[in-house]
C-alpha cells in the first residue's frame, strides 16, 4: 500500500507545473515568464514533459510493471532539476521549486527501492 502512496505523491510533485500545459498563464505564474517572451513556447512544452512525469507516476501506482521506467524518468526530472539548481549558484527565484523537489526525495527514494528491489 506504500507504494501506490509514494507514487501518488510525486504525482502531486509534478501537478502544477503539468496543469500549465492546459493553463498557459500558470507559467507566468511560476516562473516569471510572459507569454510574448520566446522563451514562453519552450516553457509551455516543459509543461507537456511534465505532465507526462505526472502521469508516469499515476499510471505506477495502478500498474506496478511501470515502476521501473517510471523511476527513471521521475528521477531524472527532480534530481537534474536539483543538479542544475545547484550548479546555477542556488537562485532565489526557483527556491521553492527546490524544496518541493527536496521534500519528494524520500518518496523517491521509496519508490524506487520498490521499483527496483529483488522479487
Amino acid at each position: 500500500m506504500m507504494q501506490p502512496i509514494s507514487w501518488i505523491a510525486l504525482a502531486l510533485v509534478h501537478l502544477m507545473p503539468a496543469l500549465a500545459f492546459f493553463r498557459p498563464a500558470t507559467l507566468t505564474a511560476l516562473y516569471g515568464i510572459r507569454a510574448d517572451n520566446p522563451l514562453f513556447m519552450l516553457m509551455h512544452h516543459r509543461a507537456a514533459l511534465f505532465l507526462a512525469v505526472f502521469v508516469a507516476c499515476l499510471w505506477a501506482a495502478w500498474r506496478p510493471e511501470a515502476r521501473q521506467l517510471a523511476g527513471i524518468v521521475t528521477a531524472i526530472s527532480m534530481l537534474g532539476f536539483l543538479w542544475l539548481y545547484w550548479r546555477a549558484g542556488a537562485p532565489p527565484a526557483l527556491r521553492t521549486i527546490a524544496l518541493v523537489d527536496l521534500i519528494g526525495l524520500p518518496f523517491l527514494t521509496f519508490a524506487l527501492w520498490g521499483a527496483f528491489r529483488p522479487s
